[in-house]
């Protein structure tokens, strides 16, 4: 048996670490919002949401996705780890491609979800969220695998919107005009190109050392200088990402790890995830305890998507049934500039949002002159994606 572990330890030598990106979005930035993201200085807002958000969906925006845990996990026995690892059968993952998938602890409650980049079956990468690596070794106690976390040495930069590809493609990088969604390619021995992304449109994600960011970076800023690309925040990517109901780790549901209360922690089936768990597996972490939730009936939530009356924000409000009987919150809401709708992402208390659906009132504070104003406003249940794309699936991708 060989188990080698490597961590980086640099992240813990300064309050917040700069990415190799860092300086090329401080040129750019005029707001100065900045956000902690895994000990990473990252930009919340860099000038102007609004057209940060319209460039995601208008032209081509680049997000500093530096920050993102990465591990590279290799060896004769990374498949069998990793389908240990994962709720998702990792056998079934073809070469050169990406699987979003998610890891559970033994009670089956989800520790993250994350990125799985497939190059063989002895060589993988998972970006997520949250650092791991003491699950991971316990996981990997009878494998051959090495675990490197390679977050403080490899870049990466989200492009996304309908001149992506273009911009791209203008940059030298023209094969990835056959890439499939959830496809990756090694554009050169040291840059990868994923058709990955965080805003369900056109869009990719580039993996790279982080000597090369400067000359990636400029390269492809002169090459979108006709297409619109910008530089962006979270903010605008957020709002893009509800949008397509995509959710995030410790926002829209408390990790187990992060859940200080024994009923904060959600499985797989209670955050809308039930169509990854992959119940042919032989053994995975958690599967004896999902599958007992399952036939004993005890998931007690179910994750939703909202149309919501009016414009106001209600991130964060108490849902209600018949507006007296609290049954569930908001985890991430917003309004959608391109569905024109009160969009949010929910979580309620079953059996509400399964055999009860009507009837759903939001509680809704808005500020007025210094004064807060109680609003109710109808809510009702959805399927998501809020807003669908075609030109996300289209191959050749578009040009223009």
């Amino acid at each position: 048996m060989k188990n080698n572990f490597k961590e980086n330890k640099n992240n813990f030598k300064q309050p917040l670490l700069k990415t190799p990106f860092y300086e090329m979005f401080s040129k750019e930035m005029t707001q100065g919002y900045w956000y902690d993201w895994s000990g990473y200085k990252a930009a919340s807002i860099v000038q102007d949401q609004e057209l940060e958000y319209f460039a995601i969906r208008s032209t081509a925006s680049l997000f500093d996705i530096s920050p993102l845990i990465k591990y590279r996990i290799t060896g004769p026995d990374t498949e069998d780890f990793l389908n240990k690892l994962t709720i998702r059968n990792v056998g079934q993952q073809k070469n050169n491609t990406v699987q979003y998938t998610i890891w559970c602890d033994d009670e089956g409650n989800v520790l993250d979800d994350g990125t799985l980049f497939k190059f063989n079956n002895t060589s993988f990468r998972l970006c997520c969220q949250e650092r791991h690596l003491p699950w991971f070794i316990d996981t990997s106690s009878g494998f051959n695998v090495e675990i490197l976390e390679e977050t403080n040495l490899i870049a990466g930069l989200s492009i996304q919107g309908p001149t992506s590809a273009a911009v791209l493609i203008n940059a030298g990088y023209q094969s990835i005009d056959q890439l499939k969604p959830f496809e990756m390619i090694k554009v050169t021995d040291d840059i990868l190109i994923s058709r990955t992304g965080f805003t369900g449109d056109l869009g990719y994600e580039i993996f790279l050392p982080n000597k090369l960011s400067t000359a990636v970076w400029n390269n492809l800023w002169k090459a979108g200088e006709d297409l619109g690309i910008r530089a962006i925040g979270f903010n605008a990517l957020n709002i893009a990402r509800i949008e397509t109901g995509f959710i995030i780790a410790n926002s829209d549901f408390i990790t187990s790890e992060h859940a200080v209360r024994n009923n904060r922690a959600k499985k797989p089936d209670e955050i809308g995830m039930s169509w990854m768990v992959d119940m042919t597996k032989q053994y995975f972490n958690g599967k004896a305890a999902i599958q007992k939730a399952r036939e004993n009936n005890e998931n007690k939530f179910i994750f939703v998507a909202l149309e919501i009356d009016g414009k106001e924000p209600a991130d964060g409000a108490i849902i209600y049934h018949n507006k007296d009987l609290e049954v569930g919150i908001i985890t991430a809401a917003t309004w959608s500039p391109t569905a024109k709708k009160s969009i949010a992402l929910a979580t309620l208390k079953l059996p509400y949002g399964q055999k009860i659906k009507s009837n759903l009132w939001v509680e809704i504070y808005v500020l007025r002159e210094l004064e807060y104003f109680k609003m109710m406003k109808k809510a009702f249940i959805v399927k998501a994606p809020f807003v669908k794309l075609s030109r996300r699936n289209l191959t050749p991708p578009l040009r223009k």
